[in-house]
């Protein structure tokens, strides 16, 4: 099974080509560059590099947010057109999780920051191949721990964890570093292959990404 995978819902997007257990290749999308502008090209480099055709893979796996509204539109937007036109399953995981997937079994807690003193959030208790245990949701970092109590049961990533690195680890939590908070497209692959069910979209122009909640534009913020 060879799948793509798109994750574009933070400032450092991924796309990875893999399956099987095995990451064919994978790159790091510029932040010095929109996504819209990349994103494309990246992905057909990358099946280029590891010679594979868009028609012969056995499906698309893309990051569903929340986060970044504009990435994770384009990122939806091209795997739901490049199933469209091979005819492959689609395959959406939040992003959320994905980030637990690069964290292993221990019980996290991904975070990202949602700006104006909130954070989007999902806690997975027995490892991302598990289902939430909390969110995805948005919300602010008190009203977080408060639900993870006691908050030095988890361990903490993304950049929403590092901006409120002192009040987690003043209620005795544990943030790890930037590395591992940052959702990679492999670790979407990983995901396909350990609970596709979880993922598998089954009405892919039905489908959309998991804003959590709506824009600015639309909160008129």
């Amino acid at each position: 099974m060879t799948m793509l995978a798109l994750e574009t819902s933070t400032r450092l997007g991924s796309v990875a080509v893999g399956g099987n257990g095995r990451v064919l290749a994978e790159s790091v999308l510029s932040v010095r560059a929109t996504f819209s502008e990349t994103v494309l090209d990246e992905a057909s480099r990358l099946l280029d590099r590891a010679e594979v055709r868009a028609a012969d893979l056995d499906g698309v796996v893309v990051g569903a947010g929340p986060g970044s509204f504009t990435g994770v539109r384009i990122a939806a937007a091209l795997a739901k057109g490049l199933c469209f036109a091979n005819d492959l399953p689609l395959y959406a995981y939040s992003s959320l999780r994905g980030v637990a997937a690069s964290v292993g079994d221990a019980p996290v807690c991904a975070v990202f920051d949602a700006r104006r003193e909130e954070v989007y959030a999902a806690a997975f208790g027995q490892g991302a191949a598990a289902d939430a245990t909390l969110g995805p949701l948005v919300l602010d970092i008190a009203d977080l721990l408060d639900r993870l109590e006691p908050a030095g049961d988890w361990v903490f990533a993304g950049d929403g964890a590092l901006a409120h690195h002192d009040v987690i680890e003043e209620r005795g939590g544990r943030v790890l570093p930037a590395h591992l908070g940052v959702p990679r497209a492999s670790a979407l692959l990983w995901l396909a292959e350990v609970a596709p069910l979880a993922g598998r979209v089954r009405d892919r122009g039905l489908w959309e990404p998991e804003y959590v909640r709506a824009s600015g534009a639309e909160r008129g913020v």
